[in-house]
């Protein structure tokens, strides 16, 4: 199917919530692992979400480049064409940016997107990250009123993050502090800064003890029912009823969480949850199984030519890409969304 449309991706979302899934977004890198994810999304019988770093962004316009916007383009055209082949459908995003690199990076995408919409053509991403995580929150929620009247125009979606996720990502640290768990009164500030949709459309990752990277599990204390709590907390203040989730929220850093803890933090409102480290191993685990299964194979041991088919790229390539798809289709599977596209 082509990439998913605003009102298709906004039907995406909707549907997460109302039937309790998340979406597995897959942090992407290259055409290989763009096709990695793909294929595991349609294997799962899922739709789902990929999605760029600035690190990812500058690799794909080429290492010497090191190009953000161009880089963005040239993946977003390329998924756009390879996506139509596979029976799901597929939204593009970019992940954190920070304050320094927003105007390198999300600010012109999402004037690229404006002027595609004043065309009448598609926006180039669906959403993109606003991470400001590093600033104070009243500052965090000014940068982000900006961006989302922006991104609004670009009939886009806007994401933002309130609270830090500890460990590093793309030369980011986050601390290891009391700012990993968001309050009520953090979620309350944002709610009453950017509405809740009359603005425009955003995701919000609130912090519950998350950390990116590697880590085996016990290792970080997750607090699902914080998100609970915010979303219990800001429908109290808007005389919403009972039960309600105002808020459409996103789990970062979730390598190493327990099958409980992603459960518990979907039933509170998470309709998208970020897959990255995780994914990066599955693809290389393959490559250096290759490697060293066809050690003479790929390289030119002593005085021999090696064996080209070992050394080709696509045949560690394939491998690295199966198993990658493999543990997206794992991803939809603890997140509810196999078997659910909405086609």
């Amino acid at each position: 199917m082509p990439i998913a449309t605003p009102e298709k991706y906004a039907e995406m979302l909707a549907t997460a919530k109302q039937k309790g899934f998340a979406f597995p977004a897959i942090n992407v890198s290259s055409s290989q692992t763009l096709n990695a994810a793909l294929a595991g999304f349609a294997e799962a019988g899922s739709d789902g979400i990929v999605q760029i770093s600035t690190g990812g962004a500058e690799y794909l316009s080429g290492p010497t480049i090191k190009n953000m916007v161009a880089g963005s383009a040239a993946f977003a055209a390329y998924a756009a064409e390879v996506a139509r082949s596979y029976p799901i459908n597929v939204a593009l995003h970019t992940d954190h940016c920070s304050k320094d690199k927003l105007d390198g990076f999300v600010r012109p995408l999402i004037e690229l997107s404006v002027e595609r919409v004043a065309r009448g053509e598609e926006p180039l991403f669906q959403s993109h990250m606003w991470d400001g995580s590093a600033v104070p929150l009243d500052e965090n929620l000014q940068i982000a009123e900006g961006l989302l009247t922006r991104a609004a125009q670009a009939k886009i979606v806007l994401e933002i993050e309130v609270g830090v996720v500890g460990g590093e990502e793309d030369g980011i640290v986050g601390a290891m502090d009391a700012k990993l768990y968001s309050t009520p009164e953090d979620a309350i500030a944002t709610a009453e800064a950017l509405g809740l949709g009359e603005k425009g459309v955003y995701l919000t990752a609130l912090t519950f003890g998350n950390v990116h990277g590697v880590y085996k599990p016990g290792n970080v204390k997750l607090r699902p029912e914080i998100l609970r709590e915010a979303q219990a907390a800001v429908a109290a203040k808007l005389a919403m009823p009972e039960g309600s989730k105002p808020f459409n929220l996103v789990f970062h850093g979730g390598s190493g969480s327990s099958a409980e803890e992603i459960a518990a933090a979907v039933s509170y409102g998470v309709v998208k949850m970020n897959i990255d480290t995780d994914t990066q191993y599955a693809f290389t685990r393959p490559v250096a199984d290759h490697m060293l299964r066809n050690y003479d194979g790929v390289l030119k041991v002593d005085g021999e030519v090696g064996d080209k088919k070992s050394y080709d790229p696509r045949a560690w390539g394939k491998a690295a890409e199966a198993g990658m798809a493999s543990r997206v289709v794992e991803g939809a599977q603890h997140l509810g969304s196999a078997g659910q596209s909405i086609g």
